[in-house]
């Protein structure tokens, strides 16, 4: 992209002021990390979470997830891009659009060759749906993306009690999650005691089989050793979900399990995590 162009458009979900501080969701967070990754300009544009759907409409930009009565999931991250008069809006179809269109920009190949071997089978339906792995492209990447979503959303309630909610819009946001669950209120989703330890206990035993990838090399942080990809960006959008949303307590306890790994990987990817 040359110096003169104009910046990508990115489009996060608005949780609570500073924005800059609170953005948790996983899913904008692999597409940030992506930008920032190959170092392309770009700017963001914060989406009040109600009006998600009616911004993403406005951008023309079509549902790439159903929820299981059919109807559509709208959600972000979006990227539009003037150079290429491009609107993307998934973001595993962000991180490889920015692979072709900017090939050596950055830090250089995101999608190197890899074996991924990890896999993760929910024992209950999520209720978030997840996509569906394309026929074409990286499809060893494609495939973790969806196990990796699988293993974190399985165990996304130890995040509900803190979600750093926008106050301005909190109770909206709040009621369509209550909807979307088929639950009756917000408290519902409330996850303390012994059974919050064993939904913690099942994250730890789910990382401990994700942790294996990153024992390959030990090199460095990453599941290539010293050289970052996208299944990194993966895992660690993830954690900063986590580290956004846990007790600072809980946080401190994933980053101790597994010897640190994914304490070492949450910390080296600082560097393509900066908030524009």
């Amino acid at each position: 992209m040359s110096s003169n162009s104009q910046p990508i458009v990115f489009y996060d979900i608005a949780m609570r002021p500073p924005v800059e501080k609170n953005c948790c969701s996983p899913n904008p967070w692999k597409a940030r990390l992506a930008l920032n990754f190959k170092a392309v300009p770009y700017t963001t544009k914060w989406v009040p979470l109600p009006d998600v759907a009616k911004v993403r409409s406005g951008l023309k930009v079509p549902a790439v997830r159903k929820f299981a009565d059919g109807s559509d999931f709208y959600t972000l991250p979006i990227i539009q891009d003037p150079a290429t008069n491009s609107a993307v809006g998934d973001s595993y179809d962000i991180a490889v659009y920015l692979q072709k269109t900017y090939p050596d920009s950055g830090a250089g190949d995101l999608f190197p060759d890899q074996k991924l071997d990890y896999t993760f089978t929910p024992d209950s339906e999520i209720a978030v749906p997840l996509s569906e792995v394309p026929q074409s492209g990286f499809i060893e990447y494609a495939k973790f993306n969806v196990n990796v979503d699988a293993a974190f959303s399985t165990h996304v309630q130890l995040s509900t009690q803190e979600f750093p909610f926008d106050p301005a819009t909190a109770e909206i946001s709040k009621a369509e999650f209550v909807r979307r669950a088929g639950v009756s209120s917000w408290d519902d989703f409330a996850l303390v005691g012994e059974a919050r330890e064993k939904v913690k206990e099942g994250l730890r035993k789910t990382l401990g089989e994700l942790a294996k990838l990153f024992l390959r090399d030990n090199s460095g942080p990453f599941i290539m050793g010293t050289r970052a990809t996208y299944a990194d960006l993966i895992v660690g959008a993830w954690l900063r979900m986590m580290r956004a949303t846990l007790p600072s307590s809980e946080w401190e306890e994933l980053r101790s399990w597994h010897d640190g790994i994914f304490a070492k990987l949450h910390d080296a990817l600082d560097v393509y995590a900066e908030v524009k």
